[in-house]
């Protein structure tokens, strides 16, 4: 929805490497659209089966983003979790863009690392800008925008019961804790969601990947 108000954000989605539909609606609608097979894919959950991987093909990984001291929780959490788990450090970025001596201290920091995935863990459509900015320039093989997942993975943010995820209303569930922040967000895009969906679907709006 961001992204059909925000042609540059549009371009960053489709130019990633691989963007996940992390919402039930999103693979509800790929279903209609002929792909039976499409399933979710949970940022939190992501994280957490990549890092099992990771312990097997030795991959480190650098957390970046959260409140001040969410991504050191999420580091303890991840390695009691999976032992042999590398998670080589942690940074905790200003809610501003980074400055050049900010740039240059992770940029060093995530070289004498040798990081393999840098996971982002910042607000949409915040975090896929930082990456689009920060692609090729950053010593990593990977970044990985994962959202809210620091704050529910190391516990400072409880998890929508499993039925809400099922029945697609983990929005809701989560507009509940944080009404502030999110609030506006749902109200807004959720009936536009909604509405471009029957347009699409009754043939009179088309949407090219490109």
């Amino acid at each position: 929805m961001e992204a059909q108000s925000d042609h540059v954000f549009k371009d960053i989605l489709n130019g990633s490497f691989l963007t996940t539909p992390d919402g039930m609606p999103t693979v509800w609608l790929g279903h209609l659209q002929g792909f039976k097979g499409m399933t979710r894919v949970y940022g939190p959950d992501y994280m957490l089966e990549l890092c099992k991987l990771s312990v097997e093909r030795g991959y480190k990984h650098f957390l970046y983003g959260g409140k001040p001291g969410v991504a050191e929780d999420l580091k303890r959490t991840l390695v009691e979790r999976f032992p042999g788990l590398q998670i080589v450090g942690t940074y905790t970025p200003p809610f501003r863009p980074l400055n050049a001596d900010e740039e240059a201290d992770l940029s060093l920091q995530l070289e004498r690392s040798q990081a393999d995935v840098l996971w982002c863990g910042l607000s949409t459509p915040k975090q896929e800008r930082f990456m689009a900015q920060y692609c090729g320039k950053l010593p990593v093989k990977l970044m990985v925008g994962v959202g809210a997942a620091f704050d529910i993975n190391s516990g400072h943010l409880k998890d929508a019961p499993a039925w809400m995820k099922k029945a697609g209303l983990q929005w809701l569930y989560r507009m509940i804790e944080e009404p502030q922040r999110l609030a506006g967000r749902y109200l807004k895009n959720n009936p536009r969601f909604m509405w471009l969906t029957c347009l699409q679907l009754c043939g009179f709006r088309r949407y090219s990947i490109s």
